[in-house]
């Protein structure tokens, strides 16, 4: 068997996340589409289709990682002009290389970054408003960058999850940067790793500490769970930027 790796680009605007959690693999995914095209180019059927990082709905990619196993010896130029060709417009594959037998895209990942697009102009953006969060308010930087300290490191992040059962809530954070230029603001989370709507999670609490509706010293309660975290940020601004390797 070989092992494929793929690189891939897409909106996640119109789709169901990257697969549906507990749930058989069907429907509006982006991994059911994957699977679907590869089926048909090779008439195997992909056990096992693994993920850097499992995007939810509405969540976009600048570069998820997938890998999957198959006996064809199709070229990767092809497989990858195949998909292309046949995946919808709004997921494209960037990138195939054959890796070795025991590369694993969720398992052999050593950081994970998302990246939030939030405009702050005085005006939404008529062609960024289905890619970008618009804040008719502009968030105090200052007092997100205090937050974001309190976040990072090693922490048990159950309280800003939606996770039901994991074997550990611990992760750990290497950075939160948060840069504006007046027109738009970035959040950037790099991670081990991350629980389920961790990210949105995180970022939607920042927001609103930003905003002054909720105090920076409201982190250790809610890590302590004596306070909730804040609603998850709008998808349509989440972008999985890179993971590492």
């Amino acid at each position: 068997m070989r092992n494929i790796k793929l690189t891939i680009e897409y909106d996640g605007s119109r789709y169901q996340g990257w697969t549906r959690l507990g749930k058989t693999e069907s429907g509006n995914t982006i991994s059911n589409k994957i699977r679907e095209v590869l089926k048909k180019m090779t008439g195997e059927d992909i056990e096992e289709f693994n993920c850097g990082c499992r995007t939810e709905v509405g969540v976009h990619a600048y570069a998820q990682t997938a890998n999957f196993k198959i006996k064809s010896n199709a070229d990767v130029r092809d497989i990858k002009h195949y998909l292309n060709r046949y995946l919808p417009m709004d997921i494209a594959i960037t990138g195939v290389r054959e890796v070795p037998e025991r590369f694993h895209a969720q398992l052999n990942a050593t950081s994970k970054t998302y990246v939030y697009r939030m405009t702050v102009s005085d005006v939404p953006s008529v062609f960024e408003r289905k890619h970008t969060y618009h804040c008719f308010r502009i968030p105090d930087r200052q007092l997100m960058r205090e937050a974001a300290a309190m976040l990072t490191g090693v922490h048990d992040f159950r309280n800003f999850s939606t996770v039901k059962k994991a074997k550990s809530t611990i992760r750990e954070i290497y950075e939160i940067d948060i840069y504006d230029d007046g027109e738009e603001m970035l959040i950037t989370i790099c991670a081990d790793d991350f629980l389920h709507n961790m990210a949105r999670i995180i970022i939607g609490t920042l927001i609103e500490i930003g905003l002054r509706m909720r105090d920076v010293d409201e982190i250790d309660d809610i890590f302590e769970g004596e306070l909730a975290a804040s609603a998850p940020c709008d998808p349509k601004g989440l972008y999985l930027q890179e993971i590492t390797y």
